[in-house]
Order: structure tokens, then sequence, then C-alpha cells
């Protein structure tokens, strides 16, 4: 390997050119410099020759590229992952290629590409089995190679269970143990560092109470602080302890694992609890035919610890009056006289049960009672008897559903027992299906008649059961021998009409043709009735008012058209009707029936007309129809078609709506000039009308139509409007109602709003009565003040109310304005502004004004014609309250055109009158 630099070599190569130089300006060395110079000119080839080796960088370990020189890799990294990229150079820039190989008999784990130098995991890690792995990585520019052993770092992940090292296990404890003493330490290793190597320990419950507890660091097993061991009350504990590690990275995420084991606790049992006697109280008895010797009865005690139970001795402490007897071992107490020598009828004795030691020795003991009875003996059992003597089977025969609370009469039952006192009570119990019936007494002393009473009655059914069968039952209550009788009761149940018969179904759905012939079955009902006999037959008729064209078969409950009928679904298509199933005694349910009449495509389209007038405008369309009779779609959906025209390919037409349209090019008049040479532009169109039913009927008709330019009808959008729809009349006089309604509305709402505005600014509308008389004009005469008013005719007077320039003429008089005035015979003219006339009442007046000058003559009219009297206003008109100022704007407008108005009707009045 070649470490000078080439610069060196030129430089020596100068140096031995120079000596040559100087050796050659001798004559003798002429060839030894040729020579040289040759030698040295080889060297510097050579020199110049040199390659030096490539190199890795080395940009440490925390570097994803380099040497790879303590590189550290997480074992949970994927395989396939580019975990490093192999990073060096040539000092003379020549390509370089990587090389990546491992001791051998190693494992390989990965792999790297050539050129690019990219190293890729190729086996999984596994930190626990191999926490570093030596690698050869080597770099080579084709001449020279590099080859450098590195070491690359397994890092942790917490990918390993807490693992116990002494579960599961069994383990044994006395159950004296002291409440908080440790009994146990529980081992786990978790093979992970840090955190994830960490493990904590926890018992699981599952919501359950425990009497042990856990240390979690140290995994210390111990008795809860306050809790003891019982061996009688459980002799063993399972525990499941889990173990769980810190925690640590997985795979990118926060991981926790954990183990459980479980660790079974046997509770060995020491002395700690005294004999228990088992089935305490104890009761004996002693009948008149015992004889000594007889075993009266039988104590049994067991050893309170259950873990190695000792022997029991018995023994009797008092109360036998040395007339029992117990064996020490067996706990038989038996009688040791004649029933006869016993001087009490009731025994309370003493027993005690003493545990013997392996010594011998009696140790912890107990002590129950037991009571003996001196009793008769109970050899009676007891017995059903019925009319004739004992018996165990009644039998009888009722109608189903009897009353509720009723006694069944036809059982004659009594019960007796032929012992005393206590052996002849007994209980009386009847079994049987549901609670239909209930027995009395249920509790008999001796002898007793049985009484049956119904309780469910509803449940007595015959349709559910034809004969019911009973079991009664006698036992006695306060005997040991529990003696018992039964008898069989066997009732047979009668049928009657508690049903009414049922349809099916709430409602039937049918359908039917519309041509289907008088008398074609429509459908079919049934109805059921669970009674027996003639009680069941079921009768069915129909009733309603879709139930004219049907009929029904009584029997079957078949329904089928009237002979006569003829169905149309154009006519009516739905029918619905009420059926009824009845059977003899009037009892009957219902039920719906819907009948749908299915449409046929029996009828064709129609146009009104064969031959059709229409007027079309360039642009706009021509609209005709056929009308099709059928109920229902498609039998009534219609297709327009055009059949023939002349010339062809002129109209269009809508297949659904029959609009006739001109085609898309034809725009104006001049086109259609061009295509036809008829002055008139009429064209005749055949067109088809055909539905889309099954079969398929069609009809056709010839539309005549004649084209103009919009232009051409004057009048503007009405005109077009009626000479589009001259040959739809009803279309006109549609448009013109409605013209006239909205003139009517609009007219009765500006009269609404003139009334609401009058009636605001207080004024009435005038109820004008005009009189014509023959007689001169009704004259006053005005008395002087302090005199009475009167008039000379007593007939009344109207006069007229009007207003002119702001005054107020009363007969002729003016009055200021803003002054109500009523002029009414028989009213009193008031000193206020408010004027009554009376006839015949006195009132005192101010002083009158001056005498009231006629009203002048009427054009035209000629002296000693009659006066014109004004119309005047009949009623009281209410005092106007006073109103705040308000500056409510005046149209001057409406004013004039309403004083004009005026004017012009008192013009045309007059003229009237003359």
């Amino acid at each position: 390997m070649y470490r000078t630099n080439c610069s060196s070599y030129l430089h020596k190569l100068f140096s031995w050119c120079s000596v040559m130089a100087l050796l050659s300006r001798m004559k003798n060395v002429k060839k030894l410099h040729y020579s040289l110079l040759l030698v040295l000119v080889h060297v510097c080839f050579v020199a110049t020759q040199a390659d030096y080796a490539p190199f890795f960088y080395d940009n440490g370990h925390y570097s994803s590229n380099g040497n790879l020189a303590l590189f550290s890799l997480s074992e949970d990294t994927p395989v396939g992952t580019q975990i490093y990229a192999l990073n060096g150079t040539d000092p003379e820039g020549q390509e370089v290629r990587y090389g990546l190989n491992f001791e051998p008999g190693a494992k390989e784990y990965f792999r790297v590409e050539p050129k690019s130098g990219n190293i890729t995991l190729v086996e999984e890690l596994d930190r626990e089995i191999l926490d570093s792995i030596e690698v050869l990585v080597s770099i080579t520019d084709g001449r020279n190679k590099v080859t450098e052993k590195v070491t690359v770092f397994v890092m942790d992940a917490n990918d390993e269970r807490p693992v116990f090292k002494n579960l599961p296990s069994l383990l044994d404890v006395p159950e004296n143990s002291e409440s908080g003493s440790s009994i146990y330490k529980v081992l786990a290793v978790d093979r992970d560092t840090g955190s994830g190597g960490s493990v904590t320990f926890y018992l699981q419950t599952n919501g359950q109470s425990s009497k042990f507890a856990i240390d979690r660091h140290s995994g210390v097993l111990r008795i809860k602080p306050g809790e003891m061991l019982d061996y009688e009350r459980s002799t063993t504990h399972f525990i499941t302890v889990v173990a769980k590690d810190g925690g640590g990275n997985y795979n990118g995420k926060e991981q926790v694992m954990s183990s459980s084991a479980t660790l079974t606790i046997n509770v060995i049992d020491t002395q700690d609890t005294p004999p228990i006697f088992v089935g305490t109280p104890y009761f004996g008895y002693v009948y008149e035919v015992s004889v000594p010797g007889s075993e009266i009865f039988t104590v049994f005690a067991k050893d309170g610890d259950l873990g190695i139970p000792k022997p029991i001795h018995y023994s009797l402490e008092n109360g036998t009056d040395g007339v029992f007897g117990i064996n020490k071992t067996s706990g038989v107490i038996s009688l040791l006289t004649y029933p006869i020598y016993l001087k009490r009828e009731i025994f309370n004795m003493k027993v005690k049960a003493s545990e013997v030691s392996p010594e011998g020795n009696l140790m912890d003991y107990e002590v129950t009672t037991v009571v003996i009875r001196v009793v008769d003996l109970n050899n009676h059992p007891p017995t059903f008897y019925g009319e004739n003597g004992p018996q165990n089977m009644f039998e009888m025969t009722m109608y189903e559903h009897p009353p509720e609370g009723e006694i069944i009469r036809g059982l004659k039952i009594t019960v007796n027992d032929s012992d005393q006192g206590s052996n002849a009570k007994f209980n009386i119990r009847l079994i049987g299906p549901g609670r239909m019936l209930r027995v009395v007494p249920q509790t008999v002393l001796n002898e007793a008649q049985v009484t049956i009473l119904v309780e469910d009655s509803a449940d007595m059914d015959y349709e559910k059961y034809h004969f019911l069968t009973f079991k009664l039952l006698a036992v006695e209550i306060d005997t040991p021998e529990r003696f018992s009788a039964t008898a069989d009761i066997v009732i047979h149940l009668l049928d009657t009409n508690d049903n009414a018969p049922k349809f099916s179904s709430d409602y039937y759905i049918a359908r039917i043709p519309e041509n289907s012939p008088g008398g074609s079955n429509v459908v079919s009902v049934t109805a059921t009735d669970p009674d027996s006999g003639f009680w069941g037959e079921v009768k069915y008729s129909i009733y309603g008012s879709g139930a004219d064209l049907f009929l029904i078969h009584s029997a079957s409950g078949i329904i089928y058209t009237q002979q006569w009928a003829s169905l149309d679904a154009e006519v009516k298509s739905k029918y619905n009707f009420y059926v009824k199933a009845e059977d003899t005694e009037g009892k009957y349910s219902l039920a719906e029936v819907f009948v749908t009449v299915l449409d046929l495509n029996d009828h064709p389209p129609e146009f009104n007309e064969n031959f059709l007038e229409k007027t079309m405008i360039i642009g706009a369309l021509v609209k005709i129809e056929a009308q099709d009779d059928d109920a229902e779609g498609p039998n009534n959906v219609i297709e327009y078609s055009i059949m023939k025209t002349d010339p062809e390919n002129i109209f269009d037409i809508n297949a659904d709506t029959g609009e006739i349209k001109l085609k898309s090019y034809i725009k104006s008049m001049d086109i259609i000039q061009n295509i036809t040479k008829q002055k008139d532009c009429s064209w005749s169109v055949v067109v088809q009308a055909q539905d889309r039913g099954s079969p398929s009927f069609s009809t056709t008709t010839v539309v005549k139509i004649d084209i103009t330019e919009a232009t051409q009808l004057r009048g503007g959008p009405l005109a077009s409007f009626f000479m589009q729809s001259r040959d739809k009349p009803l279309h006109i006089l549609g448009m013109i109602a409605g013209v006239i309604s909205l003139m009517v509305m609009v007219t009765v709402f500006i009269s609404t709003i003139m009334f609401m505005r009058n009636k605001k600014s207080n004024r009435i509308l005038p109820h004008r009565r005009i009189r014509r008389r023959n007689k001169p004009p009704v004259t006053f005469k005005f008395p002087n003040p302090g005199k009475k008013f009167l008039v000379q005719e007593p007939e009344v007077m109207v006069v007229d109310k009007f207003n002119c320039n702001n005054c107020i003429m009363v007969s002729g008089h003016p009055r200021p304005p803003n002054h109500n005035v009523n002029v009414v015979t028989g009213h009193n003219w008031s000193p206020n502004h408010n004027v009554s006339m009376v006839s015949g009442r006195h009132w005192r007046p101010p002083p009158p004004p001056d005498a009231p000058a006629l009203p002048p003559l009427l054009p035209g009219g000629r002296p000693g014609d009659r006066q014109w009297v004004v119309p005047t206003v009949l009623g009281t008109v209410a005092q106007i309250k006073p109103k705040r100022n308000r500056n409510i704007p005046v149209d001057s407008m409406n004013v004039a055109l309403v004083s004009e108005l005026k004017m012009r009707l008192d013009q045309r009045r007059l003229a009237n009158c003359s």
C-alpha cells in the first residue's frame, strides 16, 4: 500500500533530472545519462500510478450512517426495516461498494445493499437471547478493501411477561395462625430492563372479600389484620396472584404486561371447637306397648374440629328419674322399665357429649336437651268415608263454569281418625290442576265433614278439560308416624254455550277481476266455535253498505257475487263490508272484508272529437288530450304519437302530455313557405293515442293545425291567450270568472277600509228617507223667552242635515259648524250644542235667532212649487269625546274629488225632482 504523496515523487524526479543535466555536460557519461534518464522516467510513471484505500466516515454512535460502530437497535424493530446506511469514500474518488459479514457460525441478522450501503434487518431480535451483535463491515474501491469489526447493541423493549418462580403452589396453613402473620413469599422475575423489568404483585379478588393481602413490592403474603382462618367454615382457599411489570415501550406504544398464577391454601384443623349435636332439638316418645330395653331415641354429635375428628362419649346428666339409659358410644337412649311405672308424662333430659383424646381423656364437651313424651300408641290412620262406608274414589258430573264460591253438593265426604288427642289431629289438602277448587276445613281433630268450594270458575272449562281429577290428602300433624290417607275425586264436566264463534282473521282481503261473471267466488272466511254439539254450529251472514253485490253461503262461509252483479272498476273499485259468524244462541263475532275490483283494459282512449282544429303560434305548443275510462294504470296511461303528416318531419309530439310543436329548425313563416307551397299554412296531422294496458287499445284523430306568427295577433297577450284557448271555452270562462272575483275582492277590501276609517273618525253613514208631500213645508214659530215652543203641525217633520261650506242648515237656519242637530217631533231643543225638538213640552230656550230665510228656488223652478226637502239622519248621534290634537295628514285631492262627486249627486237629485 502506497502512503507517499505523488508530489514528492515528482519533486525527486525533477531533482534527478537536474543532476543528469549536469552530468550530461561531461562527454564520458553521455551514455550513462540516457540510461539513468530512462530509469527515472519509469520510476515517475510508477509513482503516478499509486492507489490509496477507501475508508469509512466515523459519525458517532448516534448517527444513522457511517461505519455502524456502537450502533444501537431496539429489539422490537420489525423485520425488513432499513436501520442504517454505511457511508465512506475513496481518496481518488473511485466508486465504492459496501459489504457486511458475520463470524462463522453466527446468525446473520442484517443485509447490506452494496451500492447504497443501506442495511436492512432480516431476522427478529431478542435482547434476552442476544444483547449485542458483532458485524464485519467492509468498503472497497475495486482494488483495495477495508474491513472493520463493529458491535451493534440490541436495546430492550417491554416484550416479556413476569414469570413466577414458585407458583402455582400448594400451601398448608394452620387455622390458628395469627392475624397479620406472613405465610408465603411469592417470587417473580421479568427479563426486561428498566421499568419493564420491575415487578409488583396484586391479589385478584373478583369483587369478593379475601382473608389475605400481599405486599406489592416484596411479594410477601399475609393474613389480613383482623381476619382469622377457620377450618370449620372453609378448608381451602384459592388465591390468584397477579404479577405486573412497570410498563415500557413496545412497537411505539406504552405496554404493561402481567401474569397470574394460583396459590392453593389448605387450612389445617386444630383443636378449637367443642362437639356439635346434629338434628337438634330432640324429641322422643314412649308408647304404651314399649318394653324395657326399647330404644326411645338416638342422639348424634360430632367433633367440631373436622380435620381429624375425635371419638365422642355420651352420658346422661339429669332428668332421667332412673328410668332411661344411654349407650356411651352410640348415643342410643333406651327405656329401663315398663311405661306403667313412669310417673311423668314429659321428661327433659340433659345429654352430654365429650371429645375423647388419643390417651382416653375426656376433653371439650357440649350439652343438649332431649324431650321424651309418654303417649298413647298412634295406630289408626285417617280414613275417608262416603255414604256407604270407607271409600277412596268419589265421582260426580257438573256443568262447566259453576259460580265461584259455590259448594259442590254432589260430593258427600267424611274424614275420621280413631286416635285420641294429638294423634287424631291432621291436615286436609286438595291436590289437582290449577286452583279451581279448595277444601274446608283444612285442619281436623278426630272427625269432620269435607266441603269443596269453587275457587276459579274460569279455569273449569269443558274445552280444556272434559273431566278433572283431584287427590284429597289427609296427613297427621303431630305424630312421628305421620299417617296419611288419600281419596280420588273425579268431576265430569258438561259443556255449555260459553264461547262465541271466532274468525281466523280480523279482516279478509280479496281481489276479483272486473269482468268476473255473476256467482264468482270472492273469498272464503272461516270461523270456529269451540263449543260442542249444536252450540258449535256456525252460521255466516254479511251486511254493510258494500255488501249489496255479494252473497255468502251460510254454512261454508264462501263469499261470491250476486248472479246479476256486474263489477266495474271504473265505477267502483273498492268494497268493504262485515261478515258475521253466529251460533245457535246468537253469540257472534265480526270480521271485515275488503274487496278490490281489479281493473282490466276494457276501454280504449277517446278524443273529444274525431277532427280537431288548432292554431299554432311559431315557438308555442298545441296540446291535444284523450281520455281513457279505465280505473288505474297502466290501463289508463296514454302515449301519443304522430301517425301521418304531409310533409313529414315537421312536427314533434310529447308522448306523455300530447303537446305538439314544430321542429326546432322551423322558426319563421319563411321556412314554412319554403317547405310547402300552400298559402294558408295549414296541415292535417293524424295523431294516435294508445294506452299501456294488455292488450293495448288505441284510437286516432285528425288535427288540423293553422300556423301563424305571434306578430299577426293583435291585442297583446290576452289575444294570444284567447287564440290558443278558442277550443277550450272552459279555460276562457275560468279566466273571466277569476278576473271578476279579483275585482269583487278588491272592491270589498276598499269598502272595508273606508268603513273602518269612517268608524275611527266617529262618522255615521246616513240612512236617508226622502218623503215628498203635496202639503206646504212645515213652518216653525219661535216664541219669546219664557214661553212654550209649539209646532203647528203635529206630524213628524223630516229635516235634512247636510254640510255645505262648513255650515249646517236646519230647516233653512244656518248654524255654526261642529254642532249636532236632531230635529224630531217630540224632543226638546237642549241649550247645549245638541238640539232636539219635542212637541207639547215646556222648555226655556235662549233668545231665538233671526228668522230663517227660505231656501232659494231650484234651477228651472217656478214660484209656488213645493220646496225641496233635504234628507236628514234618523237616530241619535253620540257626543264626541275630546281627543288629543294629532297632526293627521289630509289628502286635498281626495277631498276635492269627494266634493265634486257630492255636487254631481245633488244636481242629479234636483233634476229628478224637477
